[in-house]
């Protein structure tokens, strides 16, 4: 699978950087600065556990640090993660992640 084109999200304000991650934490693609891995890692294994405990299936996952909001959203065995700031608003930062996936997929279909 071809990596995304990440740029589009930085159209976005106030996202600082997105990275496209493989399944072990590797970064596949990556756009803004560059990212903290070990906070996807983290934001993972959370969402592991409460997925073991809750059932379901996660949409994604928000944390809130001190530098700054990260979204980490599913994508297959691939995890995005995007980083951004105060002055984002975060269903802009959510719809932009969405259709980034989802025309990912669409084309994937084709």
């Amino acid at each position: 699978m071809a990596a995304l084109d990440l740029s589009q999200l930085l159209d976005v304000r106030g996202i600082r950087h997105a990275a496209l991650l493989g399944a072990e934490g590797n970064v596949l693609a990556q756009v803004g600065g560059d990212p903290d891995t070990s906070i996807a890692q983290a934001g993972r294994a959370v969402a592991a556990s409460l997925i073991a405990t809750l059932g379901g299936e996660l949409q994604d996952l928000l944390i809130d640090l001190d530098g700054g909001p990260v979204l980490l959203t599913p994508h297959g065995d691939r995890t995005l993660m995007t980083a951004f700031d105060d002055t984002a608003n975060l269903g802009r930062v959510r719809f932009a992640v969405r259709k980034l996936l989802q025309s990912r997929q669409a084309a994937r279909d084709l």
